[in-house]
C-alpha cells in the first residue's frame, strides 16, 4: 500500500510540508517519471509548490494544466482562479 501512486503523491505533500516545496517537488518528479498516476491532482499539487518557491510562471502553467484535467467544474473553477490570480500578482 505503501508504494500505490496516491499514496506517494500524498507523501510528496507531507514532505513538502516538513523538508519544504523542493524536496517535494523531487518526489513528483519520480512519480511522474514512473507514469504510475496521471491526474490533474499531479499538476495542482506542483502548482502549490511552484508557487511556494517562488516560480509563478512554472505554477500558473501547472494550475492551467490541472484545470484542463479535470472535469470537476468547482475544481476547474479554483485552478484557473489560483492560475489567473498569479498573473495577475505578476502583472500588479
Amino acid at each position: 500500500m505503501t508504494d500505490n501512486p496516491v499514496m506517494r503523491l500524498n507523501r510528496a505533500v507531507a514532505v513538502s510540508m516538513v523538508e519544504g516545496p523542493d524536496a517535494g517537488l523531487a518526489l513528483l518528479d519520480d512519480l511522474s517519471a514512473s507514469g504510475q498516476l496521471r491526474s490533474h491532482r499531479v499538476h495542482a499539487v506542483r502548482a502549490h509548490l511552484l508557487e511556494r518557491t517562488g516560480d509563478t510562471d512554472g505554477a500558473r502553467a501547472e494550475y492551467a494544466a490541472a484545470a484542463a484535467g479535470t472535469d470537476n467544474l468547482r475544481e476547474r473553477d479554483y485552478l484557473t482562479a489560483k492560475a489567473a490570480a498569479l498573473a495577475h500578482a505578476e502583472n500588479s
